[in-house]
């Protein structure tokens, strides 16, 4: 039961917890509390730190603003205007908008889940009633009725989540073929590297406007949701690069040995690319995929923004011109969600790597 529990954090990446199984069946005490210490607790310790200042960099901030509104109170109405201040600044009515504590952004969270099961309920029972109603259209011929109300915090995840993953999937059928392409020939590899060197460090903002430009002439008859597709495509085409880079790089370095092999052995094109070279570049190609999706992750907010697609991007930006008491705070929460599923989406695409490639590679 050890060796398996062990096994599987290895393999999914979280082996940094594997001296807690050892000291929990009693193995090498002094020698796993000691990493244990390091593994787990000493970055248990960096995150209260964190926290520490964190609240304190917030309450100094807060109280700059504070001041400063007090300060302008006192010059335009005196102790009275002092008075009124501090009132409307106790109710809320005159907000600081400055950086929210770790509280205020816990607060923030649980807010924005219970909107999300208050919106949850309203669909539920806005497709009871309309239930019949759409039976009936169905009968008909009809599309059916739809909410149309805003989307909760948690849809918006996933609706980001959609767009990553069709973007991610568009990277890997664009780049691994053409890396493997590229790295089988070295004059085509010479050839189109110039391409590639020029379109890689484009930023996310101009390839939204390149998709944009051509999708929405190849969509003008199209009622459906075209924000999704501008998004994932875009996504897909800034993420594609390390991807496409690294299978080149993986196939065209492929030990000769094995290419020997494929000869002798008369292997054709399609057999020798999937019996001998794809299996030998799996690693490289791998790296790159991992890469792919933090980068899709990471530029995926900036698109949805520019898209108005309903995902994370659309609530950070809506949030932000909101400007109300705890739109900060929801922000702060939107970047942790966003930074912990990036960390999963990480961990995933090392997972599956572990899977194909069998390699005994540590958790980076």
């Amino acid at each position: 039961m050890k060796d398996r529990s062990i096994h599987i954090l290895n393999f999914v990446g979280l082996g940094f917890f594997e001296p807690a199984i050892r000291l929990a069946a009693g193995e090498e005490t002094k020698k796993n509390l000691i990493a244990l210490l390091k593994k787990v607790f000493l970055p248990v310790l960096s995150v209260g730190l964190f926290l520490i200042l964190w609240h304190a960099g917030a309450t100094y901030l807060y109280n700059v603003e504070k001041d400063f509104k007090i300060e302008r109170a006192q010059e335009a109405s005196g102790d009275a205007g002092v008075t009124l201040e501090l009132q409307r600044i106790e109710s809320g009515e005159s907000s600081i908008n400055s950086l929210p504590s770790p509280g205020a952004v816990l607060d923030a969270f649980k807010t924005l889940l219970a909107d999300h099961r208050s919106i949850t309920a309203k669909k539920a029972a806005f497709k009871e009633k309309v239930a019949a109603t759409n039976a009936k259209r169905e009968e008909q011929g009809l599309d059916p009725i739809k909410y149309t109300g805003r989307p909760s915090f948690v849809d918006q995840i996933f609706t980001s989540l959609k767009t990553v993953f069709a973007g991610f999937f568009l990277a890997l059928f664009l780049a691994v073929p053409v890396g493997i392409i590229l790295g089988l020939s070295s004059t085509l590899r010479s050839s189109f590297n110039w391409l590639i060197q020029i379109f890689k460090p484009v930023s996310p903002v101009v390839w939204f406007l390149l998709v944009y430009m051509i999708v929405k002439t190849m969509t003008l008859s199209y009622n459906g949701d075209v924000s999704f597709i501008i998004s994932f495509i875009a996504v897909g085409l800034c993420a594609m690069w390390a991807t496409l880079v690294n299978t080149t790089l993986g196939v065209s370095t492929v030990d000769k040995d094995y290419i020997n092999v494929a000869k002798v052995l008369n292997l054709g094109v399609g057999q020798k690319v999937f019996k001998i070279v794809l299996p030998s570049s799996f690693p490289l190609i791998f790296t790159g995929l991992r890469i792919t999706v933090s980068v899709a992750w990471m530029v995926l907010i900036a698109i949805e923004l520019l898209s108005q697609s309903p995902g994370l991007g659309t609530f950070v930006w809506e949030e932000f011109q909101n400007g109300a008491n705890d739109s900060n705070a929801k922000i702060i929460a939107a970047m942790f969600v966003i930074g912990i599923i990036g960390f999963l989406l990480d961990r995933l695409m090392f997972t599956v790597q572990k899977f194909v490639t069998f390699t005994e590679e540590a958790a980076a």
